[in-house]
């Protein structure tokens, strides 16, 4: 008997310490696992809700036109000697020595050679050299007549050549013709740029944008908006930096940014990059862009 309630007894104890084993490393287990479980929110870029320019746009192309404009044609044996042209010359300036006489230039502006013909009549060559003022440049468009009502003096224009890829000149619709042509169904307009660097050239190719109803309107990052079906939405954050899903309703596109009709409000702080991050009433870190 004594040695069967000693037998039982090593086989509690034997349990009870495995019981305590287990337990242990359960709860062991489960301090650590609540300890480093809790995944950091991520880091989100971040930015406010701002106001910013819109407008709609008519794109054309036209070409470049000098403020003012003359050639000149010189006889080879009217000159001194070999003809050396300066790039630009001030209104009064000698542009040439002649033997029948100076040439001044009537305006300030950029010289150059216009080409190299015979003029059969006296059998002598003749240079011809132009001068151009390039201070301000005007270009012509045509305007098609949908947006004929839309067309007036004194908006915006936006231009670009091919030279200066990246830069964009500003000018403005100078005038605009009074009358559709019923040829080209357009209205010709004039836009002018002021060039006071002399960047643009004469005969330059331009590509315009004539700006139209211009207003100041809540901007975004394209990068901000969800697109799901026909709706749109942002991650809007909240002052604790919940992210909330919040459908809103946008309007133009512009340089990188999209129009909100509405939805949102200005200073509102909304998710800028990284989307696919975040889940709707999660927490984030925000990083200000």
């Amino acid at each position: 008997m004594k040695r069967s309630t000693k037998t039982v007894s090593i086989i509690l104890v034997f349990f009870l310490i495995i019981a305590f084993v287990v337990i242990g490393r359960t709860m062991i287990g489960n301090h650590f696992k609540k300890k480093f479980s809790k995944t950091p929110p991520p880091g989100i870029i971040v930015t406010e809700v701002v106001n910013k320019e819109f407008s709609e746009k008519i794109e054309t192309f036209g070409t470049a036109i000098s403020k003012k404009s003359k050639t000149f044609k010189i006889k080879k044996d009217d000159l001194y000697e070999d003809m050396e042209l300066k790039n630009f010359v001030k209104k009064g300036e000698v542009l040439i020595n002649l033997k029948s006489g100076n040439i001044l230039a009537p305006f300030s502006g950029m010289l150059g050679y216009t080409g190299l013909t015979e003029d059969i009549l006296v059998s002598n060559n003749i240079f011809i050299i132009s001068l151009d003022d390039n201070s301000t440049i005007y270009s012509d468009i045509k305007i098609p007549e949908n947006y004929s009502a839309s067309i007036k003096k004194g908006l915006p224009v936006e231009v670009k050549v091919s030279s200066y890829k990246e830069k964009i000149f500003e000018g403005e619709v100078d005038f605009v013709s009074s009358r559709i042509n019923a040829d080209t169904r357009s209205l010709l307009s004039r836009i002018k740029i002021e060039n006071k660097n002399l960047e643009l050239i004469s005969g330059s190719l331009l590509e315009v944008k004539v700006k139209f109803e211009l207003r100041n309107s809540l901007s975004v990052p394209d990068t901000s908006i969800m697109i799901e079906g026909d709706k749109s939405y942002v991650y809007r954050i909240n002052d604790k930096n919940i992210a909330n899903k919040t459908e809103v309703k946008t309007g133009l596109r512009g340089d990188e940014n999209i129009e909100i009709i509405s939805g949102i409000s200005l200073g509102d702080i909304i998710v800028a990059e990284g989307l696919k991050k975040v889940r709707p009433r999660g927490k984030i870190k925000p990083i200000k862009k």
